[in-house]
């Protein structure tokens, strides 16, 4: 079988991209090493209300119009039209926002969001899925789940759709794309993964080199996924996406920054979809923070992730959009 998967590294960085960087990891590194000595749900409490009051002082995306939905099952979700996407619903990105499971939310990932939709052309329907320690882990996929059946039964045909996320968004893209495929629901036209976590057993993370260059992110994360799973098994293909059967999966694309600890699930994902048959694109970036795109305001790099993203979108899911 001939190979599907397709690479594009890029090395440049901007002086702004530099001085974040440096910024926000001295900042980081100071907050995961007070959380190492205080971990558990108050912390995740913790964690929602200071992001949420972050998400309140962001300006929205100037021209971006949002309109609150119930789904079904106890589950909410917003759609977001970026500047410039029109009212139509017949294409569509389901959005899956990132925060390890157990924090963030539709307001702090709708400037994301409406920049991505406004790439795309497309609407996208954010879904506001229940996070641990609220309900256990695994439901947060089946309230996706239940997002996508949602925008099925609202007349988006499926090969209109793209699932797409960031971080734990992305693991729920591919958990949700899993559901879907083995309960017989029409597959969407594409997936794409921002510095998702699809492998939750860290052995590899932890032996790969970017946990050293990250210890203090490593531990931290992986502080996160002994609570979140406790009593589970990591490497069960429904715990851990990555190491699930992927044939049939719709094309995919994967972006993440080569220098984080993350990177490697990226990598190894793409090829295992690589070698179930599945076309993918692993998009990468050095030394960008995770989840750069989210500083669109503020790195060229984000803007030009974005408009990347966007395009891909637009050539993987058939019709005009816009």
């Amino acid at each position: 079988m001939s190979s599907m998967l397709v690479v594009d590294r890029y090395t440049a960085r901007s002086l702004r991209s530099r001085v974040l960087n440096a910024a926000t990891k001295r900042a980081v590194i100071r907050a995961l090493t007070r959380l190492e000595r205080d971990f558990g749900p108050e912390t995740f409490d913790r964690l929602r209300r200071l992001d949420e009051f972050a998400a309140r002082r962001a300006r929205p995306v100037r021209g971006t119009r949002t309109e609150p939905v119930t789904l079904g099952d106890g589950v909410r979700g917003e759609w977001v039209h970026g500047p410039g996407v029109p009212a139509a619903r017949d294409r569509a990105i389901l959005y899956l926002h990132g925060g390890g499971w157990v924090t963030c939310g539709l307001n702090t990932h709708r400037q994301l969001i409406a920049r991505i939709s406004a790439a795309s052309g497309v609407p996208a329907l954010a879904v506001d899925y229940r996070m641990f320690p609220a309900v256990p882990f695994g439901q947060e996929a089946e309230d996706c789940l239940t997002g996508y059946r949602w925008l099925l039964d609202s007349g988006a045909a499926a090969e209109h759709v793209t699932i797409m996320g960031d971080s734990a968004g992305g693991h729920l893209t591919f958990a949700t794309a899993l559901l879907a495929r083995d309960r017989g629901l029409p597959l969407p036209a594409g997936l794409v993964g921002i510095s998702g976590c699809y492998d939750l057993d860290m052995a590899t993370k932890r032996s790969h080199a970017n946990a050293r260059r990250e210890p203090v992110e490593m531990r931290a994360l992986e502080r996160l996924v002994d609570a979140i799973t406790e009593g589970l098994d990591v490497a069960d293909p429904s715990v851990s996406p990555l190491r699930a059967d992927l044939a049939g999966l719709p094309p995919a694309l994967l972006t993440a920054s080569y220098t984080e600890v993350l990177y490697d699930d990226s990598e190894r994902l793409a090829n295992r979809l690589d070698a179930a048959g599945v076309p993918c694109t692993l998009r990468t970036y050095d030394q960008q923070l995770h989840v750069f795109q989210a500083f669109g305001m503020l790195l060229p790099e984000a803007r030009a992730s974005v408009t990347a993203i966007g395009a891909w979108l637009r050539a993987n899911s058939p019709g005009e959009a816009g």
